[in-house]
């Protein structure tokens, strides 16, 4: 089987800092994959590795079965890359640039995919504007574009929203699920991490170079017990029996965790018995935050355990 991407015992080291730490990841053609984690965890690492802007220590990383290293022409070919920092050359207008990108492919009269791209990308009115002159969001657009102009079959996406508005970051994933259900597979990195739920089937999480946690969003989220719920009582006072459930009082809301969905019925009769009234009740599922914050808190724990 060909994956989209293949990692295999990937090693970095910046003299004595170890970047990456025999990292293995599989992830499939046509996968929205999210790639998780903290400052420092690695992530940017990896994704260099794997556009061959980095070489790694020891390990290999193949795109679409062509090794980055010893074919690296035909991986970057078929890999287009939207970098966390702005990048640009301040000397071209939009239009410009995108045609010069697709000079370094080799692509020639490619007006009418780069057209398809200012138009997803909500950029025709600044088609012919000048780089120097966009805002931050209007350039991150552009690299978006620049990434995609060579229509490469596996995308990755370094925190393409890092400072958009709302309404052009639901515009790019508009644009970006489209290409998905096209075929294109997708990887992401954000800290946004309620995008990352919305749109990723997968995910992995790094930690200090490692990969912490590596599953189904639907799984991981099972890993969480119980809910917590949301209450607003009157009067509004805390029957005694549910205060050592309480994670937080404010604005006249109370947030209980519960262990399992069955104390729910002892809640309710918590409140009965204290001839309170339940004005509001919201049930709160899990989400991938609170498995990301769980795995990570564990991780230090077992390191420090371990020292």
């Amino acid at each position: 089987m060909t994956y989209a991407i293949e990692v295999k015992q990937m090693h970095k080291r910046f003299g004595r800092v170890q970047a990456l730490a025999g990292v293995d990841l599989e992830i499939e053609t046509g996968e929205f994959f999210a790639l998780l984690g903290p400052n420092g965890a690695g992530k940017t690492t990896l994704i260099n590795i794997i556009a061959g802007l980095v070489r790694a220590s020891s390990g290999s990383a193949r795109v679409m079965g062509h090794d980055v290293v010893a074919d690296y022409r035909e991986a970057r070919r078929v890999l287009g890359v939207v970098p966390q920092e702005l990048v640009f050359d301040p000397f071209f207008t939009v239009r410009e640039t995108l045609v010069i990108q697709s000079g370094y492919y080799g692509l020639k009269n490619n007006g009418a995919w780069i057209d398809e791209i200012i138009h997803h990308l909500d950029l025709s009115a600044k088609a012919d504007a000048n780089m120097r002159t966009l805002s931050g969001g209007m350039k991150r657009r552009v690299l978006v574009a620049q990434a995609l102009v060579h229509k490469p079959p596996v995308i990755v996406l370094d925190e393409p929203t890092a400072g958009v508005d709302v309404e052009l970051r639901q515009g790019l994933w508009r644009f970006i699920k489209q290409l998905n259900r096209n075929g294109h597979t997708i990887v992401l990195t954000t800290h946004y991490l309620d995008e990352a739920e919305a749109l990723c089937s997968r995910v992995a999480m790094l930690k200090q170079g490692n990969i912490v946690a590596l599953d189904s969003i639907r799984n991981l989220i099972r890993t969480i017990p119980g809910c917590a719920i949301r209450l607003r009582l009157s009067p509004d006072t805390l029957p005694p029996a549910l205060q050592p459930l309480m994670i937080s009082h404010e604005d006249g809301y109370y947030v209980l965790a519960l262990k399992e969905y069955a104390q729910l019925e002892d809640v309710m009769a918590a409140v009965r018995t204290a001839a309170s009234t339940v004005l509001e009740m919201h049930i709160m599922q899990p989400d991938l935050e609170e498995v990301f914050v769980k795995t990570m808190s564990e991780t230090r724990t077992t390191q420090a355990l371990s020292i």
